[in-house]
């Protein structure tokens, strides 16, 4: 054999005709830092359209190649995130590029270009065709500081959709905290205030379910969502909030003690509390006292059950031409009792959606209330009892007779009671006439 073969060696890398066998040998996966570095994308269409936000986040110096692109491309060079040059490819676009995004609609430009990163040793990826590219993007997903990619690195049956399948079951994984690295810390000592939701496990936000999954201590009131409770590792402590020392008036001081002292201690502590910790959640107050210590907190929102638990038992709190707005009221404190902040009279006129919390022991004053300031007796009322679990049940009654009918069917908390019109409005109600294209 001649010893200056030109498109040979001894690994049998490359045929005669100078093309890359690529069959038996799996892609080298790799980060690319493209920071500053010229990077080039042919065609401006959908594929571009996916692909560019990530090549801007990397802080690439991009430079677009396309007679035509999509609107939301045209938006990225109109804000200067890009390089625009209205055209189709020339030789030697490529040049001092140390990476190629070759996506057009031209199969011919498409080869030229591979064929001039081929010559000038440019990483390039081919959207028409993979296997003529140098180069395989793949798919990716970010949590946090992480970046997840999956790529199926060998060229025989390459399914990218599977790809895709593994990194969503992945960064979903990490972002609900079912999937962990419990020997690595991700989050430094401190408080979240994690909001739980109304009650069923999986209407707990995914943030919330992560931070859950790292905490080292979790302070958890009743009405949070229990079930995850089992699923913390063994080593994770659980304090109950409902029995922490010191007597019903001192407990909130006690939670916040609580909170402070194994913060301080640097172990990552999740406040878990049912619905949002600041809807009637003493989340302030609690923010306020780690604020005073100096401890860093993080408050985690959550679906709260003055509009999920309605939700769940088909009623709306909002209806195009039955109410315009819903008021949130807390029940605890009697219309009559001298602590009620309040405005009874103010709230009987309004004509919307009334929701109500922990007011199942006062709803038959508040209803008289209501009714001695002007609202109508036969308004329609709606207990929905342990929302969103698969205890809920919800009972139904005027505002003339939910004191009895609370009574007569055992309601317990925790229970919501909506009060307005929106509690006749279902699947199966006529729908209301249209009177406002913008409503």
């Amino acid at each position: 054999m001649a010893e200056h073969a030109d498109h040979a060696d001894r690994s049998g890398h490359a045929d005669r005709a100078g093309h890359t066998d690529h069959a038996d040998h799996p892609a080298y996966p790799v980060g690319l830092r493209l920071h500053g570095r010229r990077v080039v994308v042919i065609g401006g269409g959908q594929v571009a359209q996916r692909r560019l936000p990530q090549l801007i986040a990397t802080g690439a110096v991009i430079t677009l190649i396309s007679p035509s692109a999509t609107p939301s491309v045209e938006a990225m060079a109109d804000a200067g995130e890009i390089r625009w040059e209205r055209r189709r490819y020339q030789d030697g676009d490529l040049a001092d590029t140390w990476y190629a995004l070759v996506a057009s609609s031209d199969t011919t430009a498409n080869d030229a270009a591979s064929a001039e990163a081929e010559r000038t040793r440019t990483w390039c990826v081919r959207s028409d065709d993979a296997e003529a590219a140098t180069a395989w993007t793949p798919a990716t997903g970010r949590i946090e500081n992480i970046t997840v990619a999956v790529l199926n690195t060998t060229p025989r049956g390459r399914d990218p959709r599977h790809s895709a399948a593994l990194r969503d079951a992945i960064v979903e994984g990490l972002r609900d905290g079912t999937l962990a690295a419990p020997h690595h810390r991700t989050r430094a000592p401190g408080v979240a205030l994690v909001g739980g939701g109304p009650g069923d496990p999986d209407l707990i936000t995914v943030r919330g379910r992560r931070l859950l999954a790292e905490a080292d201590v979790v302070i958890a009131d009743r009405l949070g969502p229990r079930d995850l409770l089992d699923e913390l590792p063994p080593h994770v402590e659980v304090i109950d909030a409902a029995k922490i020392p010191y007597g019903r008036f001192m407990a909130q001081e006690a939670i916040n003690q609580a909170l402070i002292e194994h913060a301080r201690a640097g172990k990552s502590v999740v406040r878990l509390k049912g619905g949002d910790p600041f809807v009637f959640g003493r989340g302030m107050e609690e923010a306020q006292a780690l604020a005073a210590e100096g401890i860093p907190c993080t408050v985690v929102p959550g679906i709260s059950s003055t509009i999920s638990v309605p939700g769940a038992a088909g009623i709306p709190v909002t209806h195009r031409g039955v109410a315009h707005e819903f008021t949130v009221v807390s029940g605890h404190v009697a219309p009559e009792d001298p602590r009620s902040l309040v405005d009874w009279e103010a709230i009987a006129r309004l004509r919307g959606t009334l929701v109500l919390l922990m007011a199942v022991d006062k709803i038959g004053a508040i209803a008289a209330a209501l009714i001695a300031h002007g609202k109508d007796p036969a308004t329609p009322v709606a207990l929905v009892q342990e929302g969103t679990t698969a205890a809920q049940r919800r009972v139904d009654a005027t505002l003339a007779d939910v004191g009895e009918r609370a009574v007569a069917e055992d309601v317990r908390p925790p229970a919501v009671i909506v009060i307005g019109d929106v509690v006749a409005v279902g699947p199966d109600s006529a729908p209301a006439p249209v009177q406002d294209a913008a409503e």
